[in-house]
């Protein structure tokens, strides 16, 4: 085995291997139903699948424009006013990315200088700390509340300094499912009203709400879209987050300082990939019913671990479910997590990993974003712990 001889300093000296990987290898070495990391285990729909062969026999093989094919930054624009109201400019403001993680990334390096702070709400999806502190800001954390994971407004203006240059907001929310409300909208644009605060809006679940929930992006308020980013991932609507290909919308000035950046990183996403997308999504019946299929399953989870010793609050949206275990262990999250991975053979995410200090709260994050079938093998599982 080859060793650097000398010390490296490190850049992110805190950060290991993600939860997620280790929960899945562990899943992988036990035989367990992974619960744990989020992707689909059910088919892609084939009409989708066969679009992208036959882009690619058609030979759109090469790079496509860095920003992204214009035919599917076009389709993005026509759904985004469809749903949203939001009008904006495929060519200006529209980005196609290697996925919701790089245009977070590379959104946060575009943007954050040293110094700066981003306003960031833990439980916070894992990739966000890390981005920051490697342009030089610096994550100010403001805590959700634990009864519902919902946003507590009056600590987020007690942190607001002439400092911040960004609040990052994640709805529907991963790992709680929890949602913005209307409500929220009003107290985002009064504390960004008359400064110059950026938004780096991390809606890469929009399609997925339940029981007649409404996704309250940024971009269906003005005043909020002419500051925000905001970002989406083809990934998690069509079930194919191994494609790795999402989108980021905003303002022309900002999107220049994006794609400064973006052309040094990936430089562009998969051609036949997008070409296929563009087809795809010119039928929106495709994007419309995805929160059909996963109200189904969350549905079924939900019922198949109605009679265990959980405690659970439906989520309200992502394929994300979490469960309290309060009434079953006192064992911190992380070791209860790989007790029922080696024991169960059921793997889950530990919440407290997405705190910057852990927290016990004693819940696990589920995902059901899976078949049927595994679905309630997992339910007979857990209704037996």
């Amino acid at each position: 085995m080859l060793e650097y001889p000398n010390t490296i300093s490190s850049k992110l000296p805190k950060v290991g291997t993600t939860i997620f990987t280790v929960m899945s290898q562990l899943a992988k070495e036990n035989d367990a139903i992974n619960l744990s990391q989020g992707f689909p285990d059910f088919p892609v729909s084939q009409s989708l699948i066969d679009l992208v062969y036959k882009y690619m026999n058609l030979g759109f093989n090469q790079y496509p424009p860095m920003a992204g094919l214009l035919k599917l930054r076009e389709t993005i624009a026509e759904k985004i006013e469809r749903l949203y109201g939001c009008s904006y400019n495929p060519e200006e403001e529209i980005t196609i990315t290697a996925g919701g993680t790089q245009a977070l990334f590379t959104a946060i390096m575009a943007t954050i200088n040293e110094g700066d702070e981003v306003i960031v709400f833990t439980p916070a999806y894992d990739c966000y700390a890390p981005a920051i502190e490697l342009a030089g800001g610096k994550p100010v954390y403001v805590q959700l509340k634990s009864s519902d994971y919902s946003i507590d407004w009056k600590q987020v203006k007690k942190v607001v300094s002439r400092h911040t240059k960004m609040i990052l907001i994640n709805s529907p929310h991963n790992p709680s499912g929890a949602i913005l409300k209307s409500s929220d909208i009003q107290e985002l644009t009064g504390i960004t009203k008359d400064n110059d605060i950026i938004i780096l809006s991390d809606e890469v679940y929009e399609h997925i709400l339940f029981d007649g929930e409404e996704h309250h992006s940024l971009s269906r308020y003005p005043e909020l879209a002419k500051r925000a980013m905001i970002v989406y991932s083809f990934g998690k609507t069509f079930h194919v987050t191994g494609w790795k290909t999402g989108y980021i919308v905003g303002p022309s000035n900002l999107m220049v300082e994006f794609r400064k950046v973006h052309q040094f990183n990936v430089f562009t996403a998969n051609a036949p990939i997008q070409y296929a997308l563009a087809e795809y999504m010119s039928n929106p019946e495709n994007y419309m019913h995805v929160k059909d299929i996963y109200q189904e399953k969350r549905d079924i989870f939900l019922s198949a671990v109605k009679a265990s010793n959980f405690k659970l609050k439906p989520t309200k949206g992502t394929y994300f479910q979490l469960l309290d275990y309060s009434k079953i262990s006192n064992e911190e999250d992380t070791e209860l997590a790989k007790r029922l991975t080696i024991e169960h053979k059921i793997a889950s995410i530990p919440v407290s990993v997405f705190y910057h200090n852990p927290i016990q709260n004693n819940v696990l994050r589920f995902c059901f974003a899976k078949e049927t079938d595994t679905l309630k093998r997992a339910g007979d599982i857990l209704c037996n712990i």
